[in-house]
């Protein structure tokens, strides 16, 4: 904890209010109860009256958009740059690819001297061409503004040196991943409320002959959407007792589903669709397995929740999911977008339940072990004071802007010569 009688600013930023809701629940009470005077950043949003009540932190608005939106982008830039400027943080801190990118940027205009971006996933990582080149070029521009990146798991962190996208004196993880660890007081079976339990059985007509196959996250195509319902749909067509559970939302402006998807999701009798809820431990409590096909990800907290509810799981072979997951140890893993592999594994747990079930206690004994929410804060706050240097650094804004403009163009030339190959190549 700080000892300084006047507590330090740290701001918390994140494009959207639910990666403050979902992603980080308690982590800006947390330092906020341990000295910092904690300003929360996102856009608007549903989730931001809950976030506040439960953070007890300030909170301002920044609409912050989470697609390619260069006049917007600007207007939040510019934002940004007046509240640090009257804030005068100490840290600011970032998460998700929008709020790190202006976030970091203005912070180093603002000359903040710790500048913190964490890494949770990688939209380059699904990407070709000249996309992928102009998203590696945006995440190179994040990092060079920032002094501190962390990935929140080892194969993110080892990507991120094989793309050569930040120098790795700026690398660190924190304890052995996760951006905030698993709250294992909440997912835990023994903190059912039985009313609780009884209303959602009861919402999804829950009938203990039926085995039920569950995932939760947003319904896009790059969660692995399309294949699971194709192979549900062949597999329940064999096995009338097998449902699925389908918890998230839809959306429909970014990597939206496929219509035949959609359709088949929205009218097949077996497929149940919950939205967003904040009672996941009680459809995981429900669930026979947990099934996560992911096309990306960086250290998806849904695992550690699945795990710590002792639900098996089958799950798609990407970073972030290995670093969880053991195959055949802890798990089973299917090679990413490979329908055929899903579901012969999820053929094997159903005949197979009792393995599945040794394995997810193996899985379940070390999460509870190695990612208590309480001991990655405690990781996280100490690292905070490790990286803070004593003598702040003066307000220069004209030396900052012309060094972030030099940064800008150096990177931004960078992806116009690999794109000019790439076309010289094709014309090959």
């Amino acid at each position: 904890m700080l000892n300084n009688t006047t507590p330090k600013k740290l701001i918390r930023i994140t494009t959207v209010p639910m990666s403050l809701r979902y992603l980080l629940p308690g982590q800006m009470n947390f330092m906020k109860e341990n000295g910092y005077d904690v300003l929360m950043i996102s856009a608007d949003g549903k989730e931001l009256e809950e976030v506040i009540s439960n953070e007890k932190c300030r909170h301002q608005v920044v609409p912050m958009t989470r697609s390619i939106t260069p006049f917007q982008d600007l207007k939040c830039l510019i934002q940004l740059i007046r509240i640090f400027r009257r804030e005068r943080p100490d840290i600011v801190h970032s998460h998700t690819p929008k709020a790190g990118l202006l976030g970091m940027i203005a912070a180093k205009l603002c000359g903040v001297k710790t500048r913190v971006h964490t890494v949770a996933g990688l939209p380059m990582m699904v990407q070709t061409g000249l996309k992928f080149q102009v998203l590696k070029s945006i995440e190179k521009l994040t990092y060079a503004a920032a002094n501190h990146v962390w990935p929140n798991s080892v194969s993110l962190l080892r990507y991120i040196s094989q793309h050569n996208l930040t120098s790795h004196d700026k690398l660190n993880i924190i304890a052995r991943g996760s951006s905030n660890g698993i709250n294992t007081e909440k997912f835990n079976a023994a903190s059912l409320n039985p009313e609780t339990l009884a209303t959602i059985k009861s919402a999804i007509n829950h009938d203990k002959t039926n085995t039920y196959l569950l995932c939760m996250g947003r319904l896009v195509k790059d969660k692995g959407i399309v294949e699971l319902v194709n192979v549900f749909n062949g597999l329940q067509k064999t096995d009338t007792k097998l449902r699925l559970i389908l918890v998230g939302e839809f959306e429909a402006a970014l990597d939206s589903l496929p219509a035949e998807t959609l359709t088949l999701i929205e009218n097949h009798p077996a497929i149940i669709h919950v939205r967003w809820t904040k009672d996941v431990e009680y459809y995981m409590h429900l669930a026979d397995n947990f099934i996560f096909p992911s096309h990306r990800e960086g250290f998806p907290n849904v695992l550690l929740q699945a795990a710590a509810m002792n639900l098996p799981i089958i799950c798609s072979k990407i970073m972030g999911n290995v670093d969880i997951v053991q195959d055949n140890r802890t798990g089973l893993i299917f090679e990413t977008g490979n329908e055929q592999q899903m579901q012969s594994l999820i053929s094997t747990a159903l005949q197979q339940r009792d393995r599945m079930k040794l394995m997810a206690k193996n899985l379940q004994e070390m999460i509870c072990r190695e990612y208590p929410r309480n001991y990655i804060w405690q990781k996280i706050l100490h690292q905070y004071e490790v990286i803070q240097l004593p003598a702040p650094t003066p307000y220069r804004p004209f030396h900052n802007m012309l060094q972030m403009i030099q940064d800008i163009w150096r990177h931004s030339g960078s992806v116009l010569e690999e794109s000019t190959l790439q076309l010289q190549g094709r014309r090959r």
